[in-house]
């Protein structure tokens, strides 16, 4: 009996007590799944696939910086380890998975100047 706010009356019925349809539920966590997928599943996907083809194809020579930021040349590879040179007489054998891109050529001598 307030002033401002109007009593709620309970209205029975068949329409109070029906639930939603099976069917239109389904479709709500489909199109929840499918917005999942095309803005984070999908990309990641991808960007793990591209990694994965830039790691297979390292080879000697090749200038990298790893996922901690180590700048160096490869100069040996295995079969799950790279090993890098950061300075003279200087090797690092980091895990292939650790490389994180591949610099264009020069990149070093570009630093070191």
């Amino acid at each position: 009996m307030s002033f401002f706010i109007e009593d709620a009356m309970a209205e029975g019925g068949a329409a109070a007590t029906t639930a939603p349809d099976l069917i239109s539920q389904l479709m709500v966590f489909g199109g929840i799944f499918l917005i999942f997928y095309l803005l984070f599943i999908r990309p990641q996907n991808k960007k793990m696939k591209e990694h994965k083809q830039m790691v297979d194809a390292l080879a000697k020579g090749d200038e990298v910086v790893t996922n901690g930021g180590v700048l160096g040349k490869v100069v040996g590879l295995h079969d799950s380890f790279v090993t890098i040179e950061v300075a003279a007489d200087i090797n690092l054998n980091v895990q292939r998975s650790a490389v994180g891109t591949i610099q264009p050529k020069g990149t070093i001598k570009s630093i070191k100047n």
